[in-house]
């Protein structure tokens, strides 16, 4: 009798690799110019897993089989990243004029990107997409409140059309203000992308208080670290995992509390964003394991 054999796609192979428990890293930190650069970068920081940036495969012929390359060496997809458009991250004042859904004049713009990327995401055979809601504002009678959270169920329901979840990501807003919109919302299948750094770098309250309050609907963690400004309205500084402000082994006791959470390393600042990464992964196994290094 002739032997038979169930073959998974390139995709299929991507996505199964691996478990929510391993680390994984972001491809936009890792600055990757093609698909063949990202695996490399990736190798490089000894890890196995990837949060993909999925606008370079909506928009550049050089990374439509990203997700083949990455199958192929063995690295598994955790998660997608959807970048909006026109975003300016110059300056507090400036991201929060241009971030996320928010802006009326990009609207267009970014629900055409989302479409794309629902339908790449399902393709990849990803389940989860994460991207920066705006700054949500905090009164519920805002009428700019009011259109980001209709935007907010729009792209939700595009999404789980395609079998996929969104995550928000942290730091634009207060977590006490990202749990009223997320009820405000009535889209239970949207959670939140956890980022301590970002609670730091916008001044929007201590991180593991935060987790522990967004907890409920957390299905993604950055590890990422940043030290608070001392001159306020500015930017705080990004720095290596270990050398800012976050209590990692606080915030690793919270997480591990979190059902199939995955943490996903993020390095936005620096030159040697390899190196870093590898440190945060070493530092992170450690802490994770029971270690009392910081």
């Amino acid at each position: 009798m002739e032997k038979t054999t169930t073959r998974r796609t390139s995709s299929e192979r991507a996505v199964h690799k691996g478990s929510s428990a391993e680390l994984a890293v972001c491809s936009w930190s890792l600055r990757p110019s093609d698909p063949n650069s990202l695996v490399e970068a990736v190798q490089a920081t000894g890890l196995s897993g990837v949060q993909l940036a999925l606008m370079p495969l909506l928009d550049e012929p050089a990374w439509r089989d990203a997700g083949a390359r990455l199958a192929d060496a063995g690295i598994g997809l955790r998660s997608g990243m959807l970048a909006m458009a026109g975003e300016d991250y110059s300056t507090l004042e400036s991201i929060k004029k241009t971030g996320g859904v928010r802006p009326d004049g990009t609207w267009s713009e970014n629900l055409r990107r989302a479409r794309g990327a629902a339908e790449l995401a399902e393709g990849l055979g990803l389940r989860l997409v994460t991207f920066h809601a705006g700054f949500i504002p905090e009164d519920p009678l805002d009428p700019g409140r009011r259109a980001v959270l209709e935007r907010l169920r729009s792209l939700a329901d595009l999404f789980a059309s395609h079998g996929v979840r969104l995550a928000l990501e942290t730091g634009q807003e207060t977590a006490e203000t990202l749990v009223e919109a997320l009820e405000e919302l009535q889209r239970p299948e949207v959670g939140v992308n956890f980022d301590p750094a970002n609670m730091i770098l916008y001044g929007m309250g201590d991180p593991v208080a935060s987790l522990r309050m967004l907890a409920p609907r957390v299905l993604q963690m950055h590890a990422k670290d940043a030290l608070p400004t001392s001159v306020p309205g500015t930017w705080g500084r990004e720095v290596p995992v270990g050398e800012g402000a976050v209590e990692w082994l606080r915030l690793l006791a919270v997480a591990a509390e979190i059902p199939n959470l995955g943490i996903v390393i993020e390095r936005e600042a620096g030159p040697t964003r390899i190196e870093d990464v590898r440190l945060a992964r070493t530092r992170l196994e450690g802490w994770r394991g029971g270690s009392n290094h910081r």
